[in-house]
């Protein structure tokens, strides 16, 4: 295959209170990616124990391709505590499988068969994935037509500004939710500005081609050059939101990467995010109205 769509980072389980369900923001992004019919390929790293193999065995059957590299680290998992609102609180354990992503001729064979990848912060936290995901977006062919998504994904103190000042330089689509955005302007040093404008710093600073931010019930925007897309958050039922955001991404990228408007494919996303936030767990199967 070429063209590839690559989710890359942590893949793990998320243990909810009804019991465990398959998660990672990469794997929920190449999940949503493949329902859109696109070849996409999720690529971490698990422990050779059974929770490692049920990843493995969960992917497959969902027939979402998979780089999954066996390292001598427990596979990894999140505690998930689903509050009133149903926001999910996360306790996210450390030194695991996916701290650990070995950079391997295989992955550097991706690399060159890829069109566009995600990653964010989180998978950052370690040196030995961090230096992997860096090889990996090195090692891309780029061109007009190549996306780089950084879908920053702060998450218990996981991140400094090196990681996120080098990850933004990388990427050309920036995805951020507005209280990410508030931790990233201290972090900057304008923290006195307006969401939309401290949007458009960061799109001319970091010459990007798209800035993607999610602002929960209040909406999304997506900023290009000169011109901004806001659309509404649907009402919907809501069961959980864990997953949501990757679904938003996976749908607006797929959407992008087929010829879509940005008008277009932000609606699409909104949409497709909607219907997540009305299902238990990060990866449902979507209706036909979504994905045709």
């Amino acid at each position: 295959m070429k063209d590839l769509v690559i989710g890359m980072g942590e893949a793990l389980w998320d243990v909810l209170p009804e019991g465990k369900k398959i998660g990672g923001a990469p794997a929920n992004f190449a999940y949503h990616v493949s329902q859109f019919g696109l070849p996409s390929c999720v690529v971490s790293a698990v422990g050779d124990d059974q929770l490692g193999r049920e990843i493995e065995d969960n992917f497959t059957s969902k027939g979402l391709n998979q780089l999954i590299e066996k390292v001598p680290y427990p596979t990894g998992t999140v505690q998930v505590e689903i509050d009133q609102a149903g926001v999910p609180q996360y306790e996210i354990k450390e030194n695991v499988a996916w701290d650990n992503i070995p950079y391997t001729t295989r992955l550097e064979e991706l690399a060159s068969k890829t069109k566009a990848v995600c990653f964010g912060s989180l998978a950052q936290r370690n040196i030995v994935s961090r230096t992997t995901i860096n090889r990996f977006l090195d090692a891309m062919p780029r061109t007009e037509e190549t996306l780089v998504v950084f879908d920053v994904n702060l998450r218990q103190g996981f991140y400094n500004k090196e990681i996120l000042c080098n990850s933004m330089k990388q990427c050309n689509i920036l995805k951020i939710n507005d209280e990410e955005l508030v931790t990233v302007s201290r972090m900057f040093g304008y923290p006195g500005i307006d969401l939309q404008d401290k949007c458009w710093i960061l799109l001319g600073k970091y010459n990007l081609k798209m800035l993607i931010l999610t602002c929960g019930i209040n909406g999304s925007y997506v900023f290009t050059p000169g011109k901004v897309s806001f659309q509404p958050t649907p009402k919907v039922e809501v069961a959980d939101t864990v997953g949501a955001g990757d679904s938003f991404t996976a749908a607006f990228i797929a959407s992008i990467l087929k010829g879509m408007s940005v008008e277009e494919a932000h609606n699409r996303a909104v949409q497709t995010s909607a219907y997540v936030c009305t299902r238990k767990g990060a990866m449902p199967v979507l209706p036909d109205e979504l994905t045709s």
